[in-house]
């Protein structure tokens, strides 16, 4: 496939190219697109550090994690297994937990022009919804400093029962689940999505205007095959 010429603009070029299309709705990958690093990922090595979890749940999820980074485990089954190994817990201690990480540990990760973009939207009047599969309890803390409201996070979840976490986990927004996850409460069309990896394609390619931030490589190829904007958010292009 012969590669298109593709869109690389500077912070207010990159700007102006969404808000001239006016979308009314957008949406937005976080871990990656909207900061740097991985929230859920190093949520999870924090957790377990400060004993949030009980230690023979940590001792076996970090075994299982090592399984998944030699490709034995699924995207969706350790993002998952991620959620569920709190079950038995309250949902006020993961907030609570989720709110101090992202305030004290996770400090300025923000891309301040990705920030800005979702201000701008949203005061333009678009639906701006967050869809990620890493915990929501992360993401809705995360969302505190972007203003979108927790019932437009799509993100791992489980269902909480008199306050206290299930294991029963529904499907993960990730890859496909990502598009799938939208149809199913949005059921509008997408007018523009954000993502920076092969996880988001699905949802990029919904959209009728796709922009790859902070691409990895993976994404990068597709999103030059596609002629998708690429945009590399300050300080993040090597």
């Amino acid at each position: 496939m012969k590669a298109v010429q593709t869109f690389h603009p500077t912070r207010n070029e990159f700007l102006d190219s969404v808000l001239r299309l006016e979308p009314q709705v957008a949406a937005f990958d976080c871990d990656g697109t909207l900061w740097s690093g991985d929230a859920g990922e190093r949520f999870f090595d924090w957790e377990i550090k400060r004993g949030i979890v009980p230690p023979a749940v940590g001792v076996a999820m970090r075994a299982r994690y090592i399984e998944y980074k030699a490709g034995r485990v699924s995207e969706d089954e350790m993002c998952g297994e991620m959620v569920t190994m709190h079950k038995g817990m309250t949902e006020a201690v993961m907030m609570k937990a989720a709110v101090e990480f992202m305030e004290h540990s996770f400090p300025g990760q923000i891309f301040p022009e990705m920030q800005e973009l979702v201000r701008r939207l949203r005061d333009n009047g678009c639906d701006i919804w967050a869809v990620s599969s890493s915990n929501e309890w992360v993401i809705r803390a995360g969302m505190r400093q972007f203003g979108i409201a927790e019932d437009h996070i799509l993100a791992a979840k489980v269902p909480i029962e008199n306050g206290v976490i299930s294991d029963r986990l529904p499907c993960i927004p990730s890859g496909p689940g990502k598009p799938k996850a939208l149809r199913e409460v949005v059921k509008r069309d997408i007018d523009a999505a954000f993502g920076n990896s092969r996880w988001d394609i699905d949802m990029l390619a919904m959209a009728k205007h796709a922009f790859a931030v902070n691409a990895n490589p993976d994404l990068e190829v597709i999103a030059r095959q596609r002629g998708w904007t690429i945009y590399f958010p300050d300080g993040t292009r090597q």
